[in-house]
């Protein structure tokens, strides 16, 4: 079996550390901290450009030389509201302090020096509906390709009812060839609520080389090296993802599965 889901190894500090190294890709770093009120972290962003993502609670951000306040507003990813974030180049150093108890995720590819920090939202990101029937979901893009702050990273959050899919109809974007189609990695950091819930994520290629269905829980961090990645929330339980992509190029274009074209087509018409 592949080694595509990741448990938290703790449930307080840094509870997960994907290094392009562990995950045996190029591009893509995703670490996340569960804090304390008072507790601290920081990290050297080296060769790799840095988005902070205060997925949950409030901190005190220093970073690139600045002092950025109080980062962060909802206690509940389930509050659904515009999340608070901060882009930090390559070559600069970012520290915090918890404010209240939080959850943090680092989201990290390469990138240039040269550009500058920035706060990325609350302001500017609001939840967009997408899909139809039971594929409707809700995002929050936080740096997709429109965004031309960063060199390599795109982020967004979905929100899945109960009951609905996402990331569907099945596509892959696994091939460096753009336009037609960009080669990006990708994790997806689960949340569910109810907690003790259950979220099913599914990755597989064309040829069935690679074809793994997983069971998430809260907390669990999944892999996408290749291939096509749709996930399935059970009745009863909502599910939250925190999308991390990189590639080559800073652009979303992916390839549907062929069983599943027919929908898109439908859909578009």
């Amino acid at each position: 079996m592949a080694d595509l889901k990741r448990k938290p190894f703790g449930d307080h500090g840094k509870v997960h550390e994907i290094t392009p190294q562990s995950a045996g890709w190029r591009y893509v770093g995703f670490s996340l901290y569960r804090l304390r009120a008072g507790e601290a972290a920081g990290e050297a962003t080296g060769s790799n450009e840095v988005i902070l993502v205060v997925v949950e609670g409030k901190a005190s951000v220093r970073a690139a030389g600045t002092d950025w306040g109080v980062l962060g507003e909802r206690m509940n990813v389930f509050e659904k509201t515009p999340p608070h974030c901060l882009y930090i180049p390559a070559q600069e150093e970012w520290a915090l302090v918890a404010d209240t108890d939080c959850t943090i995720a680092v989201c990290s590819a390469p990138g240039k020096t040269g550009r500058s920090a920035r706060r990325i939202g609350p302001d500017g990101i609001s939840l967009a509906e997408r899909g139809r029937g039971t594929n409707t979901r809700y995002i929050n893009n936080i740096a997709m390709e429109n965004e031309v702050f960063c060199d390599s990273l795109l982020v967004t959050e979905v929100f899945t009812p109960a009951g609905h899919w996402s990331s569907y109809p099945s596509h892959r974007h696994d091939e460096d060839d753009f336009p037609r189609i960009t080669y990006l990695e990708e994790t997806y950091y689960h949340r569910l609520n109810p907690r003790e819930g259950f979220g099913i994520q599914r990755v597989y290629t064309d040829d069935g080389k690679l074809d793994e269905t997983m069971a998430v829980a809260d907390g669990d961090v999944v892999l996408v090296p290749r291939g096509h990645h749709p996930c399935g929330a059970p009745y009863g339980f909502e599910m939250y993802y925190l999308n991390v992509m990189a590639g080559p190029v800073r652009k979303w274009r992916f390839i549907p599965a062929p069983e599943v074209k027919w929908i898109l087509d439908r859909d578009a018409k």
